[in-house]
């Protein structure tokens, strides 16, 4: 007699339980941050803006301000440029896929804040904040006027437009979730 097939729910935990703890891990989990949460780079641009207007932004991440955003304005540029360099083709159909898929249903992506984009430019910490500033928003904009094919995520694989304004959205709030930490009154 065959032995019994586990149900779904069980599957589907001792399958994604990997991907989840990859997904939880990193620098955040020792570092208070806010509970942000983005569908859109809409949403992302108005904290954006917020963020950008305080004269006092508390932070618990490691990078500057500017580096921060700098860091976005990269990952959003290499959507329609292409990433400098990837993951195997197998990792992005099984792992990165999987990851993209917990972030997604959770609404929430939690990563290394401090890991650069493989293959990226080097951070400038001490960059103009306004010309980081600039920058980010010109790749939004240039995110939202986009209409040909996106580039592969380096670790995500090929993405929809409207799963890679997800992922990005997801991916401004983790790094702004560490910025202004100060309970508001």
């Amino acid at each position: 007699m065959p032995a019994p097939t586990p149900p779904r729910r069980h599957f589907l935990a001792a399958t994604l339980a990997p991907v989840a703890a990859l997904s939880t891990t990193g620098c955040q989990s020792s570092t208070p941050l806010r509970n942000l949460r983005f569908a859109t780079l809409y949403e992302a641009q108005h904290e954006l803006d917020r963020l950008a207007s305080l004269a006092d932004r508390t932070q618990t991440a490691v990078w500057t301000w500017p580096a921060t955003l700098t860091h976005c304005a990269q990952s959003i540029q290499f959507a329609l440029s292409g990433y400098p360099q990837a993951k195997s083709e197998l990792f992005q159909r099984t792992v990165g896929r999987a990851a993209y898929q917990v972030f997604a249903w959770r609404g929430q992506m939690s990563h290394d804040l401090s890991e650069p984009i493989p293959g990226a430019p080097a951070l400038r910490p001490q960059a103009d904040p306004q010309a980081a500033l600039a920058e980010l928003h010109q790749a939004i904009e240039a995110f939202h006027r986009h209409s040909s094919e996106l580039q592969p995520h380096f670790a995500y694989g090929q993405l929809s437009k409207a799963e890679y304004e997800l992922a990005h959205a997801m991916h401004l709030a983790n790094h702004f979730a560490a910025f202004d930490i100060t309970p508001q009154a």
